[in-house]
């Protein structure tokens, strides 16, 4: 299966972004994607962490995720993408939110678990979390693949993917918008890289561009060797992945067999949430 990550910088206007990754998925399977994952915040970005989130919030069956099912089902591809989702209830905060689209529709959402509550930012003033007892995750078959979704900051924490894998992951989509910063785009792709081989899993991992983000989107074997990967600026990058491939690996590097700890969701001991 060919799969894609689009890199493009979310701007101030909610239509102009949409008809943005509309273009930039286009182009994508053009080129023979049939997975193609864009960046967290694609809909809106975060802005300055004072500015608030909720007012610009959509529904799931908002004109993001509609205009997204369009594309998706027109060029018969499954597509990932990052928004701000209304929490009910909260006019405040907003949940982060993944939303998965195929030909037929919507196959699933993910509330981003782990909020970026450092580096002078309190993601959670205005998000909410997910659950952290199993029920947010998604996983979905996409061929003979299986997917699994990661948001971002959750790259720096492995137990989440432990989860997944338990649950037949073989690719993980990662959306994210990772602030550019002194020894950030290293941390990114050591931490990218190190998810797929501890996982033996693909990821893919699609970030928004520079200067303000890192840019540097990436499609990573479950070796953690990069197969695609973007620049600095707006553009496609473009990797084949296969089951088979996985199933190789696993052989020959058997480490999840080799586990003798399990990893369970649940309650955490300390809440990124309110």
């Amino acid at each position: 299966m060919r799969v894609a990550v689009v890199q493009f910088a979310a701007g101030a206007v909610k239509s102009a972004n949409l008809a943005r990754l509309r273009e930039l998925v286009s182009r994508a399977a053009e080129d023979g994607a049939e997975l193609i994952v864009a960046p967290e915040a694609a809909m809106l970005p975060f802005g300055r962490p004072e500015d608030p989130l909720a007012a610009a919030a959509e529904t799931l069956r908002g004109p993001f995720v509609t205009g997204l099912g369009e594309v998706a089902a027109a060029r018969n591809v499954t597509v990932l993408a990052g928004m701000f989702e209304t929490v009910p209830g909260d006019p405040s905060r907003a949940f982060n939110t993944v939303v998965a689209l195929g030909p037929g529709g919507l196959l699933g959402r993910y509330r981003k678990l782990h909020l970026f509550d450092a580096l002078g930012w309190a993601e959670s003033d205005r998000l909410v979390p997910g659950e952290f007892d199993g029920t947010e995750l998604l996983a979905f078959d996409c061929g003979e693949l299986r997917i699994g979704v990661l948001t971002c900051y959750d790259v720096r924490f492995p137990e989440l993917t432990r989860v997944l894998v338990d649950q037949g992951v073989t690719v993980f989509a990662l959306p994210a918008a990772w602030v550019a910063g002194p020894g950030k785009e290293d941390q990114w792709a050591t931490l990218v890289r190190a998810r797929a081989i501890e996982s033996t899993c693909y990821i893919v991992a699609a970030d928004q561009c520079a200067p303000t983000y890192a840019g540097t989107s990436m499609i990573v074997d479950p070796l953690g060797v990069p197969l695609a990967q973007a620049s600095y600026g707006e553009g496609i990058a473009i990797g084949e992945v296969s089951a088979a491939r996985v199933a190789a690996v696993r052989r020959q590097m058997p480490s999840l067999r080799h586990r003798r700890f399990r990893v369970q969701p649940g309650d955490p001991a300390v809440s990124s949430g309110r």
